[in-house]
């Protein structure tokens, strides 16, 4: 009886562990439901892109593909062109009997979204996956440092002001061998 009770015990722990593992593996990263942004951080302030691919059988592929994504996703917060177009039209016609109306409306509504943006600094810095029934799904997170961001900007500038003042010096060389 003893003996029963033991391997009883010993199969109701390796069940449990069984389901947490599982439960540990199944469990959806916070930032795969919340998707992209600008997030404050301990460490300072970033931007965030999430992407997802399904259907994609080759690895390497359906990972560049969730990545790239991301990278859209993340530029959107960045620089991101709208354009809005809503039309309406109602008509009500009568024709000879005035207690009769035919009457007729439309609606159309189009948003056009762009974003075209160059971002130096932005990485994947996280993946998960999920397989079910459909396949296998893949998502990634792109993140932008804030500071770092700056930093790039600041020394972008620092490189047009520098370029611009080489290029006035040198446009002021060839007008002095122009007036020899």
């Amino acid at each position: 009886m003893k003996f029963h009770s033991d391997k009883t015990v010993i199969l109701t722990v390796v069940v449990a562990t069984g389901a947490l593992l599982l439960a540990a593996c199944s469990s959806v990263p916070k930032w795969v439901d919340k998707g992209g942004g600008y997030m404050n951080e301990k460490d300072g302030k970033a931007f965030y892109g999430v992407g997802a691919v399904m259907g994609i059988r080759n690895e390497p592929l359906a990972k560049e593909t969730a990545d790239n994504r991301a990278r859209a996703d993340l530029a959107k917060y960045m620089d991101t062109y709208t354009s809005y177009l809503m039309r309406d039209y109602a008509a009500s016609t009568t024709a000879g009997d005035f207690t009769k109306a035919s009457e007729e409306q439309n609606v159309e509504r189009a948003v056009k979204t762009f974003v075209s943006s160059h971002l130096s600094g932005v990485m994947v810095v996280d993946r998960w996956e999920k397989e079910d029934k459909t396949g296998k799904t893949i998502y990634s997170l792109a993140k932008l440092d804030l500071d770092k961001f700056k930093d790039q900007v600041g020394q972008m500038k620092d490189l047009n002001e520098n370029a611009e003042k080489a290029f006035e010096r040198l446009q002021q060389e060839e007008d002095k061998r122009g007036a020899k």
